[in-house]
């Protein structure tokens, strides 16, 4: 089950507050924090539209650019990607230097090869 809901790009994570019976909601991959809640679903989702609404509104006002949703990849998601590509992109790397240029024990057996016919 995904505790997440999705307007206009931005995405809110749903975590139920057993102690105030609301569903408590922030807009996940900004770094303004953005937060809300609802008593119910229908309560919660339309207070998660006001929100991002509210918020493009005032970033307009002020002048500036609404952040946009992140990717959703985390850092360290991301750092395990990179990291990966950069491993293969080594091994690559190696396997084609050992093709063009031989190691000195096949250079020595190749010579002596050569020589012997």
């Amino acid at each position: 089950m995904t505790n997440t809901m999705t307007y206009r790009g931005y995405v809110a994570s749903m975590t139920f507050d057993a102690e105030d019976k609301i569903i408590v909601g922030r807009v996940l991959d900004v770094d303004d924090i953005i937060s809300f809640h609802g008593e119910s679903i229908l309560e919660f989702e339309a207070n998660f539209h006001a929100v991002v609404d509210d918020y493009i509104a005032a970033c307009e006002s002020l002048g500036s650019e609404p952040e946009k949703p992140a990717s959703g990849t985390s850092l360290n998601k991301w750092a395990e990607e990179a990291s990966s590509a950069a491993s293969r992109r080594s091994a690559g790397a190696r396997a084609q230097r050992a093709k063009s240029n031989p190691s000195p024990k096949q250079t020595r057996s190749g010579l002596r090869s050569g020589r012997a016919a």
